[in-house]
C-alpha cells in the first residue's frame, strides 16, 4: 500500500555503547549528511548503496539515477518508457547490476533489471492481477530474491526469483498468515520487505488494528507473525521500515506519516529474530520511514523521515535527532558508505 503521500562514510568499527566510535572514527562526533546535486526534483524512495562512491536511487516519474564518484555526478539511467511509473524500491548487486520495482495497482506494478549500469533495462515482471499492489523487494544474494504485494484473497502475495530478477513466480499462499482487515505494506522507503543472510526475510505491515512483522526462515514459503509494538489502528499508521543486522537483531520504525499527527512509540527492537518486539525507550520524535544499521556496528543505526535523521548507539533502545533534513530512505554498504534519499531530488552521503 502506498501511503497517501503516493497510495551512510562509515569506515571505523562501532563498538559497545559505553565506548562507541562515531562514523569516521571520531568518538564524539554525530553523523552528518553531505547533500549531492542530482539535477532533478524527483522524490527518491528507492535507494541502494553499493559502496562509499556508488549508489542507485529510484523514484517518481520513472526516474533512476546512478553515481560512481561519490555523488559528484549523477547519471540518469531511467528505463525507456517508464516516465509514467512510480519507482519505490531498487536493489543493486554492484555498480552495473540492479533490479527496480515500480508500484501501483495492476500493471503499474512492474520489475525491471539492468546488467550494464542502466544503459539498458529489461522488464522482467508485469503484474496482471488488478487485486495486487506490489510495495517492496529484497535479495538474499545475487540470484535469490522476493517481492511482496498487499494482500490478495486475504494473504500477502510473494514473488520469488532464483535468477537475479530475470524471471519471477508467485509463491504458494498456504504458508502465509491471514491478513487483518485493512492491512497492507507501505511503499515508502523500499524497506517493508528486508532480508538478512541466505534465507531469512521480514515483512512490515500497517493500516490495520495491529502493525505486525512477519518472518520467514525459508525464503518466503512459510511465515510467522508478531505484533511490532508500533502503533497502528489507522490506514496511515504502522511499520514503514525494517533493518536487521543479522538474523536475530532488528529495528522497526514507522508511526503516522501525516505531518499533523503525532507518532509516539514510532520505533521498536527485537533480539529474537522478530518473534517478539519491545518499544524503544526513547523513540524518534516523529514518523520515520527508513532505517539502517551502521556497518561493522553491533549497536549503532540511523533512522530517517521527512522531519529529520536520528541515531541510536544502543541497538535501537534510545534515539537522538542529529539532522533536520527531509529523507525517506537510508542504506549502508559493507565498506562503510551510507546514503540517504528523499523529496525534491535530495540525495546525500554520510560524511
Amino acid at each position: 500500500m502506498a501511503p497517501v503521500l503516493c497510495g551512510a562514510a562509515v569506515t571505523a568499527a562501532l563498538v559497545a555503547p559505553q565506548a562507541q566510535a562515531a562514523p569516521g572514527g571520531h568518538p564524539d562526533r554525530d553523523p552528518g549528511w553531505a547533500l549531492t546535486a542530482t539535477g532533478t526534483n524527483a522524490r527518491f524512495r528507492g535507494l541502494a548503496a553499493v559502496d562509499h562512491d556508488a549508489a542507485w536511487v529510484a523514484g517518481a516519474g520513472g526516474t533512476v539515477l546512478r553515481t560512481t564518484d561519490g555523488g559528484r555526478h549523477w547519471r540518469d539511467v531511467s528505463p525507456a518508457g517508464a516516465a509514467g511509473l512510480e519507482f519505490r524500491d531498487i536493489e543493486a548487486f554492484d555498480r552495473r547490476r540492479a533490479v527496480a520495482l515500480s508500484i501501483g495497482e495492476g500493471e503499474a506494478s512492474r520489475v525491471f533489471r539492468t546488467g550494464d549500469g542502466g544503459t539498458t533495462w529489461s522488464e522482467s515482471f508485469r503484474n496482471t492481477d488488478v487485486r495486487a499492489f506490489y510495495d517492496c523487494l529484497t535479495f538474499f544474494d545475487h540470484r535469490h530474491g522476493l517481492a511482496m504485494s498487499d494482500p490478495v484473497d486475504g494473504r500477502f502475495r510473494i514473488l520469488s526469483t532464483s535468477d537475479g530478477g530475470r524471471s519471477w513466480r508467485v509463491l504458494p499462499a498456504a504458508g502465509m498468515p491471514e491478513a487483518q482487515p485493512g492491512e497492507a505494506g507501505f511503499a515508502a522507503s523500499g524497506q517493508c520487505l528486508v532480508s538478512s543472510g541466505t534465507r531469512d526475510v521480514w515483512l512490515a505491515t500497517g493500516g490495520a488494528a495491529t502493525a505486525r512483522v512477519l518472518h520467514s526462515g525459508d525464503r518466503g514459503l512459510n511465515w510467522t507473525q508478531a505484533a511490532s509494538r508500533v502503533p497502528a489502528g489507522d490506514p496511515a499508521r504502522g511499520v514503514f521500515g525494517l533493518a536487521f543486522r543479522d538474523r536475530t537483531h532488528g529495528i522497526a520504525v514507522g508511526g503516522d506519516y501525516r505531518a499533523d499527527q503525532a507518532s509516539p512509540e514510532a520505533a521498536a527492537v527485537t533480539g529474537d529474530g522478530g518473534r517478539s518486539w519491545r518499544s524503544a525507550d526513547a523513540p524518534p520524535p516523529a514518523y520515520r520511514s527508513g532505517v539502517a544499521w551502521l556497518p561493522h556496528s553491533r549497536w549503532s543505526a540511523l533512522a530517517v523521515g521527512p522531519s529529520g535523521t536520528d541515531v541510536t548507539r544502543n541497538g535501537g533502545r534510545t534515539w537522538r535527532t542529529v539532522d533536520t533534513g527531509s529523507y525517506d530512505s537510508v542504506d549502508c554498504a559493507s565498506d562503510g558508505g551510507c546514503w540517504a534519499a528523499g523529496e525534491k531530488g535530495r540525495v546525500a552521503r554520510l560524511r
